[in-house]
């Protein structure tokens, strides 16, 4: 067996690490791009840290998910003010778009020339600018992965810019910067984190290393991700979700994923829809399809991946994947996400996600091929 494994440069997780900030930011720059969401004043205290090391500092806000004319802006506004390090503080979304940016900081060319499925897909050739990544959710594991996903509104899909290289030189997770989700966005990103765990301990890239992250990853959310939607102060659950996500990172990062993310792309570039309540809509019904071809297709090995799932989520031995699947259903059920019809997504717009879906890299994590009425039957399930 062979197998690589690729990660940030180093790692800080615990309660209070942001208070680390001050001593590590100069080491790696001196005039520093702090990219913060939409509400910015959120990242004060951060601010007043970093300025009061001595540290140059320009912010820039990431209103919702990144396109690719909102990171194009960002590296000019980078360029001009001659940034140095970029520091990404927020969900997802941000630290994508930190990375992005730290990518093109150095790599010049026009972004066509480097995006993935809508461009040429080209290597990046320049090493990043040192980015430094704090997530202030638990669920995309961004701090970790060598992708950032931008959005085409002329394309109307999500794409990459991915490189081994645009792994962040360094991930900060405080699970107390966590605290101040809302339940619902507590439930989406910690599905999206389940999800990610789920199928790269199925993908057909896994490796032992990224099994052993999946199955205590899924462990630790099946206990706490109820946890911290009940009570978002519980610092127990808080800890495991950022676990959870932080985990669900380091392994797709390295054996991908599948067909929930790969229908799940081009959906979110369609429709205006949270990628994670895509996710948790889209999760039980994939599970259900790939159980039903694995059968069809006598693959064995992989079915009893799905066994083991089953028996992490419902802490029993006897579970078998048709009780994970239930289980997920009812999870997902209990949190009272928006429908994707409340999106406008409708059965007309079914062909085209199937067209691209079948498209989508993280299709061929999937375990097993789906045929077209395979994925027609998952999104007339969803939707409802």
């Amino acid at each position: 067996m062979n197998f690589e494994f690729a990660t940030a440069g180093r790692i800080i997780f615990g309660n209070g690490t942001i208070k680390k900030i001050p001593s590590l930011i100069p080491e790696m720059g001196r005039r520093a791009l702090l990219v913060t969401g939409q509400h910015k004043d959120r990242a004060e205290s951060l601010i007043q840290t970093i300025q009061g090391a001595g540290v140059v500092m320009k912010i820039l806000s990431i209103p919702g998910e990144p396109t690719i004319h909102m990171i194009m802006d960002g590296v000019t506004y980078a360029r001009r003010n001659k940034m140095d390090i970029v520091i990404g503080i927020g969900g997802g979304s941000v630290i994508d778009s930190a990375k992005a940016i730290a990518a093109l900081l150095t790599n010049t060319d026009d972004i066509m020339e480097y995006l993935e499925v809508i461009g040429k897909g080209k290597p990046l050739v320049q090493q990043p600018a040192p980015c430094i990544a704090i997530p202030t959710t638990a669920g995309t594991g961004a701090e970790v992965t060598k992708n950032a996903v931008l959005s085409s509104s002329e394309h109307k899909v999500k794409v990459s810019l991915r490189s081994p290289s645009m792994i962040p030189d360094l991930a900060l997770i405080d699970p107390e910067l966590t605290y101040s989700m809302t339940p619902s966005l507590t439930a989406a990103t910690g599905l999206d984190a389940m999800t990610q765990l789920l199928e790269s301990f199925v993908s057909t890239k896994s490796n032992p290393l990224t099994d052993a992250l999946c199955l205590e990853g899924l462990k630790r959310a099946a206990r706490s991700l109820g946890k911290a939607y009940k009570d978002g102060t519980d610092s127990f659950a808080r800890e495991d979700m950022a676990i959870a996500s932080l985990f669900s990172g380091l392994a797709l990062a390295n054996s991908g994923l599948g067909a929930v993310h790969g229908m799940a792309a081009p959906m979110g570039g369609m429709f205006q829809t949270p990628h994670g309540v895509i996710c948790a809509r889209l999760l039980p019904f994939v599970m259900e399809a790939n159980i039903k071809a694995l059968k069809r297709e006598g693959a064995w090995e992989y079915l009893s991946r799905y066994d083991q799932v089953a028996k992490v989520l419902l802490g029993k031995a006897n579970a078998k994947a048709k009780d994970g699947t239930a289980w997920v259903e009812s999870l997902c059920a209990l949190f009272d996400l928006p429908k994707l019809s409340d999106f406008d997504i409708a059965e007309d717009s079914f062909k085209e996600i199937v067209s691209r879906s079948k498209m989508a890299g993280s299709m061929k994590g999937n375990p097993i091929r789906l045929h077209d009425e395979d994925f027609m039957q998952i999104l007339q399930k969803a939707i409802l």
